[in-house]
């Protein structure tokens, strides 16, 4: 089984949306795949941003029983892709585990050329942000995850 982790800061949001939606498109081959997200300065145990969960509910994607995580040494072990949201969460990612420096990618190597300007910014942080802003967001980390999804 391939473990898939996504990482950003609070694993309320923007890593949330990333695992729920290749989670819907990769469902035909759940088996496959393990795949989780977690945040660099989470607290275990809450869900997801109410924004963050309507903003899935428009893609047909129910992310209500999703419980943040706070980002392990352990987890990054584990896993065999890590795509984080900004350089930040990687230098993070590499600061607990250096050896991952193969497996941690930027989210945004993986977006359409709509949206190239990101490539090396990354995906901003949606926290305290318009439903907008939200949506703008995920329509991002969507075309990321499908272009993701198409390699698997």
């Amino acid at each position: 089984m391939k473990n898939i982790l996504f990482v950003c800061t609070g694993n309320s949001c923007r890593s949330v949306m990333a695992e729920w939606l290749l989670k819907k498109a990769l469902a035909g081959r759940s088996r496959e795949f393990n795949i989780s997200s977690a945040g660099t300065s989470a607290m275990d145990g809450f869900s997801a941003s109410e924004e963050t969960i309507l903003a899935l509910k428009e893609e047909s994607v129910d992310a209500s029983g999703h419980l943040s995580r706070l980002l392990t040494h352990e987890m990054i072990q584990d896993a065999d892709e890590i795509y984080v949201m900004e350089k930040m969460h990687k230098d993070w990612v590499l600061h607990l585990e250096p050896s991952a420096k193969e497996k941690v990618l930027l989210i945004t190597e993986y977006a359409q050329n709509s949206h190239e300007s990101l490539k090396a910014a990354g995906i901003p942080d949606p926290i305290r942000m318009s439903p907008e802003f939200y949506r703008n967001v995920l329509t991002v980390i969507r075309d990321c995850v499908r272009n993701i999804a198409q390699q698997q």
